[in-house]
């Protein structure tokens, strides 16, 4: 063996060891690592006492849970019930779910007229126990005093006083009347004056006189107005 070779391998020798020595490293700290962990397990006393507050608040969920579970079926039930009450059905319907369910004899076949006819009979028929029901309904009733007549109360005529402008025409005045009235726009007091035509039956009254006229029903067109006396002659 030559020297070059003798001086490999005591390099291979001296490596070796040197390999190894890691995997002790690592194989001392393991016990280390056990060791610590007895000393962070917890004692059973405390998880013993833990562990039935932890419960508590899952009792309590446990508890709800159940109460809220029945009323969902119950509720449930009556929205059915609901919604079936909501259905209504048309008087179309109505009929062909009573025809469908007829278990009787089937009446013959009819032709239109005859359909007709027993149609009419049948409101003839019901026409009649109207009138009847309804005269029994009359007859029950009792007459009553109704509302009394009011009192007829002649209200206050008007009267006037004004001053004779013409007589020409047959008991026909022409009497002016002067009102004093206040202004709508310019809220000061204005003189109006009216001319009213008067029946005077009589022919007394002339130009000037100062009369009092009262107001009548319509004698004609124009003329609702009657002499009442004359209050002063004219000069």
């Amino acid at each position: 063996m030559s020297e070059e070779e003798k001086t490999e391998s005591t390099e291979e020798t001296t490596d070796a060891p040197e390999e190894e020595a890691p995997v002790e490293e690592d194989a001392a700290e393991e016990p280390a690592v056990e060791e610590a962990a007895p000393e962070e397990a917890p004692d059973p006393g405390e998880a013993a006492e833990e562990a039935p507050a932890d419960d508590e608040p899952a009792a309590e969920a446990g508890d709800d849970q159940p109460a809220e579970n029945p009323a969902a079926p119950g509720r449930e039930a009556e929205e059915a019930a609901g919604g079936d009450s909501e259905e209504v059905l048309t008087p179309k319907q109505l009929r062909k779910r009573a025809r469908s369910e007829h278990t009787g004899d089937v009446r013959p076949q009819r032709s239109p007229e005859e359909r007709v006819a027993e149609r009419s009979d049948l409101r003839a028929k019901r026409a009649a126990e109207r009138r009847r029901s309804r005269a029994t309904q009359r007859s029950k009733r009792q007459p009553g005093q109704g509302t009394p007549a009011a009192e007829r109360r002649p209200g206050a005529k008007k009267v006037r006083q004004g001053t004779v402008v013409s007589n020409k025409a047959d008991k026909t005045l022409t009497v002016a009347v002067i009102e004093r009235v206040r202004h709508a726009k310019y809220a000061k007091f204005v003189l109006r004056t009216k001319k009213l035509y008067v029946h005077d039956e009589a022919n007394d009254a002339n130009i000037g006189d100062k009369v009092r006229v009262m107001e009548t029903r319509p004698l004609s067109k124009t003329k609702n107005w009657r002499l009442v006396e004359v209050l002063e002659r004219a000069k």
